[in-house]
């Protein structure tokens, strides 16, 4: 008579999560936040809120010699009223840093936005399961890879073999900021982003903060960069500023300079990268806000604008352009008393060779195969041997 293996039950706990900043303890089960409960309280942003949550580069990590790994989790969805349906995320699953399985969880939350009249809807759902069967024997590390734009609270792990913290690999550490480029956009899986494209091939741990929306240089995030333990840090600066329209020059100034001041607080000689942006036409020379264009939604395709004028006299409006210009200046001035602090030209990751092979689909966000490109250039760049991460 066959019988089902007996499974055990693992508790989740923080030293099996990497990446995440903090874990809450919910009604259903622990939610990883890549923000702590400190810098949550001093924003009510409710699209902070929902990226902050979502666990772009969080990863359970552990050993076992488990050939069958299950995960309960309850998934918070997103979805654009008159857009096409998003693809639900993905759980990656690595055995000693080889992918090796792809799944989702079905059901689940559902918040529905409607960009068109600024509402969400949140509709309940119940949790799911993601399974893994048929992995190799032997004692191995397991990675699962959390869905990067999906809020996912975690309710159990079970496996067919017992469980144990994984040691630490011994590899740097690299923490990172930006804006929704960088949590990842519109990359179809966790491990395929191109921060953490450019960890693998930089043979680093990656703790991702690219919040969507809300790379706006807020003392907060500079606050729970500065306490975060880490070898290496990079802050790409720009993109959100413009699209939400936050700032003028001369508080841009002052802010960037605010920040980097705070990461030196605890960071005072790890090697600091300030990266510009990459290239988004919309806003080179046109200042924002940025808005989904409504005549294409209508049409069920998701294409962003720039609301700005480039005509506009405004002083110190800020453009990608301005933005690029004012960092470089702003770094340079800064090296002289600071050795380790290095500039990177958004340009060099993403330019105009390939806007034209590799274009936004929607005017603002890569792909897939964009983030593998921004990924690997932004690894050629940083971690060679004469590079600001250079082992």
């Amino acid at each position: 008579m066959h019988t089902t293996p007996r499974r055990i039950t693992t508790p989740i706990t923080a030293d099996l999560l990497r990446g995440a900043l903090e874990l809450e303890r919910t009604e259903h089960g622990v939610l990883p936040h890549r923000l702590p409960a400190r810098a949550r309280a001093q924003c009510a942003d409710p699209q902070l809120a929902m990226v902050e949550s979502q666990p772009s580069g969080v990863r359970l990590v552990f050993r076992s010699r488990a050939t069958t790994v299950e995960l309960d989790a309850l998934r918070t969805k997103r979805t654009l009223v008159g857009a096409p349906a998003r693809p639900d995320g993905l759980y990656e699953l690595l055995v000693d840093g080889r992918l090796t399985g792809r799944a989702n969880v079905p059901d689940g939350n559902t918040i529905s936005i409607d960009m068109t009249a600024g509402t969400a809807e949140h509709r309940p759902g119940p949790p799911g399961t993601v399974t893994f069967t048929d992995l190799p024997g032997g004692l191995k590390t397991i990675e699962i890879w959390l869905p990067h734009n999906e809020t996912t609270e975690l309710l159990a792990l079970r496996t067919d073999a017992p469980v144990e913290p994984a040691p630490d690999p011994g590899r740097r550490v690299w923490l990172h900021h930006g804006s929704s480029i960088s949590h990842g956009s519109d990359d179809a899986g966790p491990t395929g982003t191109w921060p953490a494209h450019a960890a693998s091939l930089g043979g680093v741990e990656l703790i991702n903060l690219g919040l969507g929306g809300s790379a706006l240089l807020d003392p907060f995030t500079a606050r729970a960069m500065r306490d975060t333990p880490a070898d290496l840090i990079s802050v790409k600066i720009g993109i959100n500023l413009v699209n939400h329209d936050v700032m003028r020059l001369r508080a841009f100034t002052s802010a960037v300079h605010g920040f980097l001041d705070t990461l030196r607080d605890g960071h005072p000689t790890a090697p600091l990268l300030v990266v510009s942006p990459i290239l988004c036409p919309i806003h080179e020379d046109t200042p924002g806000p940025s808005a989904p264009d409504v005549t294409e939604l209508a049409e069920g395709r998701v294409h962003y604008r720039a609301m700005g004028d480039p005509a506009d006299p405004t002083p110190g409006k800020l453009t990608l352009r301005v933005i690029r210009d004012e960092l470089s200046a702003l770094v340079a001035q800064r090296t002289k008393d600071d050795p380790h602090l290095h500039y990177l030209d958004g340009l060099a990751l993403y330019g105009e060779t390939e806007a034209t092979t590799l274009p936004l689909p929607d005017n603002l966000h890569p792909d897939a195969e964009t983030h593998r490109h921004i990924g690997k250039r932004f690894a050629d760049l940083a971690f060679r041997a004469d590079g600001p991460f250079a082992p």
